[in-house]
């Protein structure tokens, strides 16, 4: 050891943020609304910047839920979701939310509320599928799909801790858990 070098590593500590101090920093103006951020398990996340083809797939995903279903349920896109025990807010793509006359004004949705969970997925797919996903299912979303862009495909994810994973093939017909009564294919997701 040359002299004058400390012997000691230096321990690098991680500050994690509770939901409270997250929410003051946008109420104070440390974070602002460029700033595409979500809280992660108490850690600001910076988001990728969204492209044509995934604010494009949003588009047509929350244009398709919005006619299809009506007044059976909020079409939430690209807002929070309050997952109080896990210091988490993250902003999924597409939600599907119970209907509540307020539109969720008075508090922001928690996974009760959450009929169906959405994430377009391009250069996010490995930080979806090995964070956000198993945040989820731990949190208690009781369903959430993946729409992979790249591979032109959809992930269908339920059951507990989302162990039943069913890729749909193309021309086949699925539906989400909430609406069995609202037949889909990938084509309509995707275009």
């Amino acid at each position: 050891m040359a002299d004058g070098e400390d012997s000691m590593a230096v321990a690098l500590r991680r500050r994690r943020f509770t939901l409270d101090e997250y929410h003051r920093m946008g109420e104070t103006g440390i974070l602002g609304p460029q700033d595409r951020v979500e809280l992660i398990e108490g850690e600001i996340i910076e988001m990728s910047p969204i492209g044509s083809r995934h604010a494009g797939t949003v588009a047509r995903i929350q244009h398709l839920f919005s006619t299809r279903l009506g007044d059976r349920a909020v079409v939430w896109s690209q807002n929070p979701l309050l997952l109080v025990y896990h210091e988490s807010e993250p902003e999924p793509d597409i939600m599907l939310l119970a209907p509540r006359p307020d539109f969720y004004v008075a508090r922001l949705p928690e996974p009760p509320d959450v009929q169906l969970l959405i994430e377009v997925a391009d250069s996010s797919l490995p930080y979806d599928r090995r964070t956000k996903f198993p945040l989820y299912a731990r949190s208690g979303v009781t369903e959430a799909w993946l729409v992979d862009l790249d591979a032109g495909r959809l992930e269908i994810h339920r059951g507990a801790g989302y162990r039943d994973v069913h890729i749909p093939r193309t021309g086949e017909t699925f539906s989400p858990g909430a609406f069995v009564d609202l037949p889909l294919t990938v084509r309509d997701l995707l275009g």
